[in-house]
């Protein structure tokens, strides 16, 4: 990695609403699919302790499943819920704070996203808004009104769970085409009441979301939301098209209570409307005055897609850019997820200048839990 800049930037700290930071990194949350039938067990701990200990300032756990019949998507996925979950995420806290650490868990509905075929033994539908998929295909019923408030009240349950059990913060998805963003977008949300209609009305199911969890959770307990543009199906698709539509879409988010928004993008470096160099997470940041979290490709010479499709890319990459950023107060907080998964150290190694030593992402961190 070639780089020009000190990231002393990088190493500032941070702090809001009580959450304090040694420095501005953030591991992404990553789903991993390494607790046996949802139960995160000592392998979890550990992996997180990992980055805890060389240094990473917040990490966001993968994504938990709230407690709800058709919230999953793979069997192994962590659950958020039950004795034995929560006592297996209770020692992941302990590990991360020995270690130094802040720790948030991702609370997590997968939606429509869910693959039937993969729980044979479950007659749980997938759900959503409309019970359409993200190509419009009928998969279920719409979900009543009735659904809808005891989903808001399994996120609000997560919650509570994760400051009774020591979590820093909370981080609910609200990106990639989930149960919430399939609220946010027109083509998963056909309905006529009130969690339908235009961009601002299609809002109101994340906004109680996030009302519900404030009131479980407290005025002081970092509450982060996480959203983006892309969708698996279209990763060029835009839910806010300008610079004004984001505000109409951010503004309800923020009231209800938002601490920090993580802006998820593909190349944290592309600009997110013409006529600006801002990226998704900068235009956040300046139309809502809260704490932003960018995320896409960080330290890394190519995204995700390229490794698989071209075979190449995966190799460690110059700062620079990110540094400019940080110093320009463009955004707060950087979200890091392959060069972390490939590296427990990375953070660590950029701190202490031993670039040469970063390792490269390859197919095989995806497999393995180290």
């Amino acid at each position: 990695m070639n780089s020009s800049k000190s990231v002393a930037p990088l190493f500032n700290p941070f702090e809001y609403k009580g959450l304090r930071l040694e420095n501005r990194f953030v591991m992404a949350p990553m789903t991993r699919g390494f607790s046996l039938n949802g139960i995160p067990g000592p392998n979890v701990a550990e992996y997180y302790r990992k980055r805890a200990e060389n240094g990473v300032g917040l990490l966001i756990t993968e994504g938990t499943l709230i407690e709800h019949p058709a919230a999953g998507a793979d069997q192994n996925v962590p659950h958020f819920y039950g004795e034995e979950a929560l006592n297996g995420w209770a020692r992941v806290v302990r590990e991360v704070h020995e270690a130094g650490g802040k720790i948030a868990p991702q609370i997590w509905h997968t939606g429509t996203a869910r693959q039937k075929e993969k729980f044979p033994e479950s007659d749980a539908l997938p759900i959503g808004p409309s019970g359409l998929s993200a190509t419009g295909e009928k998969v279920s019923e719409p979900l009543t009104v009735e659904e809808i408030h005891g989903l808001i009240e399994a996120y609000a349950e997560a919650a509570a769970n994760a400051k009774k059990i020591g979590f820093d913060a909370v981080e609910i998805h609200g990106a990639h085409g989930y149960l919430i963003d399939q609220f946010f977008w027109d083509v998963t949300n056909k309905r006529t009441d009130e969690y339908g209609g235009d961009l601002v009305g299609r809002t109101r199911f994340a906004v109680e979301i996030i009302k519900a969890v404030r009131k479980a959770v407290g005025p002081d307990f970092p509450i982060i939301f996480r959203f983006s543009q892309w969708k698996p199906s279209d990763y060029t698709f835009k839910l806010a098209k300008n610079p004004e539509e984001l505000n109409l879409f951010l503004t309800p988010l923020s009231e209800a209570g938002v601490d920090i928004f993580h802006a998820s993008t593909r190349r944290f470096w592309e600009p997110e409307f013409e006529g600006s160099d801002l990226n998704l997470a900068g235009w956040t940041r300046k139309l809502t005055g809260k704490p932003a979290i960018t995320v896409g490709s960080v330290g890394l010479d190519s995204e995700f897609l390229s490794l698989f499709s071209e075979g190449k890319g995966g190799q460690p990459d110059s700062l620079d850019n990110l540094i400019d950023r940080v110093e320009r107060e463009e955004f707060d907080l950087v979200a890091v997820g392959r060069a972390l998964l490939s590296d427990p150290a990375w953070v660590a190694k950029i701190r202490n200048g031993n670039t040469e030593e970063l390792n490269p992402f390859t197919r095989e961190a995806l497999q393995t839990l180290s």
